[in-house]
C-alpha cells in the first residue's frame, strides 16, 4: 500500500509536458516533392498544407490543438521562407524592368502591393480566428489562415513574371 501511495503521489507530482516543438514529426520534404511534382499552378496550390497534414498523422497527439498549431507553424515557416525568397527575386526582376505604370516604378508597386496583401492576409486570419469566438480551435485555424494565404502568395510571386 505504501508503495501504490509513492507511486501515486510521484505520477500526480510529475509535471505535465505538452506536446513540445521537437515531439513534432515535421518535414518539409513532403511539400518540396510535391512542389517539384506539379505540373503547373493548380497542382502547386493542392501542395499547400501537406506537410503539415502528414506531421499531424504522424504526430502523437497531432490533432490535439497544441500539434496543429506547432504542425501548421512549421509548414508556415517553410512558405514564409518561399515568399521571401520569391519576392527577392520579384523585386530584382521588377528593379531590373524598370517600367513605370502611371509615374510609379514596378519595383515601387510590387512593394505597394506586397504591404497591402499583408494588411489583407492579417485581416483575413483575424476575421477567421473570429469564427471560433474565443474557443481553442482558434488557434490552429489562425496559423492555418497564416499558412495558406502565406503559400498562395509565395506561388504567385514565383508564377507571376513580375519585372518579366
Amino acid at each position: 500500500m505504501l508503495l501504490k501511495r509513492a507511486l501515486i503521489a510521484t505520477v500526480l507530482a510529475a509535471p505535465v509536458t505538452p506536446l513540445a516543438a521537437q515531439d513534432l514529426a515535421f518535414t518539409s520534404t513532403i511539400t518540396a516533392s510535391c512542389l517539384s511534382n506539379a505540373p503547373d499552378m493548380a497542382g502547386q496550390m493542392a501542395c499547400i498544407g501537406t506537410s503539415a497534414n502528414a506531421c499531424m498523422e504522424d504526430t502523437p497527439g497531432g490533432f490535439s490543438t497544441v500539434g496543429m498549431s506547432g504542425c501548421l507553424d512549421r509548414e508556415l515557416q517553410y512558405w514564409d521562407a518561399k515568399l521571401n525568397e520569391n519576392y527577392g527575386a520579384a523585386r530584382t526582376r521588377a528593379r531590373a524592368d524598370d517600367d513605370y505604370l502611371n509615374g510609379t516604378p514596378s519595383e515601387t508597386a510590387l512593394r505597394d502591393m506586397q504591404r497591402a496583401w499583408i494588411t489583407f492576409r492579417d485581416a483575413t486570419c483575424d476575421y477567421e480566428r473570429a469564427q471560433w469566438g474565443g474557443g481553442t480551435g482558434g488557434g490552429p485555424a489562425t496559423v492555418g489562415c497564416l499558412m495558406r494565404l502565406t503559400a498562395m502568395q509565395a506561388l504567385y510571386l514565383a508564377d507571376s513574371g513580375i519585372g518579366e
